[in-house]
């Protein structure tokens, strides 16, 4: 863990050392009006260029800023992904692309659990829907000559494939969630499984989905959200500020980041970029999901953080799943 922010962080780290950069930085939305995802990112692009730029300019000015940074500490090949809102993700890809990546993909996470942060106008109307899918941009530095030579001299420029199929089935560019409402026998309507996987084994039956050519994970867990922050104070955690007061369910929790990716996913991302025992860089670490990834899977791993709070937590976390990856060590999606 390296405790700052990554503009200024990021300089320090050698050239071509990581292997992979797996994060889920900032959106530029003003989540929850957080400065880290508002004004923060505005000032630094602002900065940078001397200009006055829009929220939508300055956001993929600061984009360009990290990933240059990733890109010149990636070895050559190496692959980016980072997760993104759908109304920002073309500012990250361009910021991503300015910077000298290639644009390899687009993956999808979807889920039906997500809540809308609309406002309630009069007469049912509304601003936004409800988000039910994010994009994670993969990129790569671009290789070093030929493919199979650059694999030859650095051991990066490929996605490990084999390592990521879902029941022997080449690995697509869509991860799916169950809601909370799904039961073992069936899905609940608004869950995305029946919707999008085709098999007819599969359809409407969560016990099937060992038989699917999709990759399926849950959302993050209270008990894994908080595992191995037991010595941690609780803190207020109200994940859907903007519910209606009859549906929020405001509580306390050691790992108060409202942005909790499940390992399942972070996992299968980390296997699916980073060679074998392969360095993992999160240059936005938050509450350490990537970290905590990356032991479970045999790599090794750097973080930065700028919050002392997600500090802790991430340090607790990854020593928790560090401590525990040999119980974990075959149990992986």
């Amino acid at each position: 863990m390296i405790a700052g922010d990554s503009l200024a962080q990021l300089p320090r780290i050698g050239d071509q050392t990581v292997d992979a950069v797996v994060t889920d930085p900032p959106y530029g939305i003003d989540f929850q009006g957080a400065d880290w995802d508002g004004r923060v990112i505005r000032n630094a692009a602002q900065h940078a260029s001397g200009e006055r730029l829009s929220a939508g300019e300055a956001f993929q000015q600061w984009t360009g800023l990290w990933a240059g940074e990733c890109l010149r500490i990636l070895k050559p090949g190496g692959h980016l992904l980072a997760f993104g809102a759908p109304r920002t993700v073309h500012r990250l890809a361009a910021g991503v692309e300015d910077a000298g990546f290639e644009l390899r993909d687009t993956l999808m996470w979807l889920y039906g659990t997500g809540m809308p942060k609309s406002r309630r106008l009069p007469g049912g109307q509304g601003t936004q829907l409800k988000p039910a899918y994010e994009p994670i941009i993969l990129a790569r530095r671009p290789p070093d000559g030929a493919v199979g030579r650059n694999i030859a001299r650095h051991g990066t420029g490929a996605l490990n494939v084999d390592a990521c199929r879902v029941n022997d089935r080449y690995p697509a560019h869509l991860v799916l969630t169950h809601t909370p409402l799904c039961d073992e026998d069936s899905c609940h309507p608004s869950c995305p499984v029946p919707l999008i996987d085709d098999s007819a084994h599969a359809r409407g039956t969560r016990a099937a989905q060992r038989m699917s050519r999709l990759f399926y994970c849950p959302k993050a867990s209270r008990a894994e959200r908080n595992a191995g922050c037991d010595h941690l104070p609780a803190r207020p955690l109200d994940l859907f500020p903007n519910a209606h007061p009859t549906n929020r369910q405001p509580a306390s929790a050691a790992n108060d980041h409202p942005t909790v990716k499940p390992l399942d996913l972070m996992r299968w991302l980390v296997r699916l970029a980073t060679p074998p025992g392969g360095m993992v860089l999160d240059p936005f670490c938050g509450s350490g999901s990537t970290g905590a990834a990356a032991v479970l899977e045999q790599r090794r791993f750097a973080g930065i953080e700028r919050d002392p709070n997600y500090q802790r937590i991430a340090r607790a976390r990854i020593a928790h799943w560090a401590t525990n990856e040999a119980g974990e060590r075959d149990g992986h999606p």
